[in-house]
């Protein structure tokens, strides 16, 4: 096995994504909020002429409250569907080698977790819980659907 994955905290937990989807990880500029969007939505930005919807990750997740957009915040920028999307996280550690297929996770992990994640994996950088983009962007609604 010698897929890459993006290795980030959320939630106080180490969480993946596959490389093929990550476009970067950058420092966030002005984020513009969007009226009626929902809370996990916490705008616009730009990047390199590409506008982004910035997404909190763990609000996305149902396991936090959304957090104000900071300026200055490090996000992956990933591609889901043709569009392009900012996931700020609690800190983004490193790109490593996945090492293992997913694995179901031992033990309850709460609702959003178990929504969003594909299974735990072992990592160069150690164990973390693979998401699905698309569950992690459709945001806590989802769970109800």
């Amino acid at each position: 096995m010698t897929d890459l994955v993006l290795v980030f905290a959320l939630g106080g937990r180490r969480a993946a994504l596959p490389t093929d989807v990550l476009h970067s990880v950058v420092e966030l500029d002005a984020v513009c909020p969007i009226p009626r969007a929902p809370e996990f939505v916490l705008g616009l930005s730009a990047l390199r002429s590409h506008t982004l919807t910035v997404v909190d990750a763990a609000a996305a997740l149902g396991i936090a409250a959304p957090r104000a957009a900071v300026e200055g915040s490090r996000a992956a920028i990933v591609d889901f569907e043709g569009h392009r999307y900012a996931l700020v996280v609690d800190s983004i550690d490193d790109v490593a080698e996945r090492l293992s297929e997913p694995t179901p996770v031992p033990g309850e992990t709460g609702p959003g977790w178990q929504r969003a994640s594909e299974g735990l994996i072992e990592t160069a950088r150690g164990p973390a819980m693979l998401l699905s983009l698309g569950a992690l962007i459709a945001g806590p609604g989802a769970m109800a659907a």
